[in-house]
């Protein structure tokens, strides 16, 4: 992740509840709720803060979005998705920012997942 970056950003509930179901579709056989939220008492309770940037560099290839008002061409994505009937669905959008986001898991203490939320 590169600069501009913003640290401890307080996580809308909007974006809570995504997260949440990000969380709940990557480890399926653990569940996750917001802080204060509705769910089992064993579930995995999600910090609301991240950390935001920019830009993301993968291998040698730069990364923009709307946060980082130099690179908001590099900002602009097509995202492939396979259905559930094995078809091929594509979605163009654009990065708002990159984020970096913890979560306790067990036995593993903290978890850093690297994503980006695209509109």
């Amino acid at each position: 992740m590169l600069r501009p970056m913003s640290d401890d950003i307080i996580i809308t509930n909007d974006m809570l509840d995504l997260i949440v179901e990000y969380y709940m579709a990557t480890y399926e056989t653990l569940t996750f709720r917001r802080p204060f939220g509705e769910g089992a008492e064993d579930s995995i309770i999600i910090t609301v803060k991240m950390n935001q940037f920019g830009r993301c560099r993968i291998g040698s290839e730069v990364f923009g979005s709307l946060m980082s008002t130099r690179h908001v061409k590099n900002s602009f994505n097509l995202a492939k998705f396979m259905t559930d009937d094995r078809n091929d669905d594509c979605f163009p959008g654009q990065i708002q920012y990159f984020f970096t986001h913890t979560v306790n898991l067990p036995d593993i203490r903290l978890s850093e997942h690297n994503l980006a939320f695209v509109r």
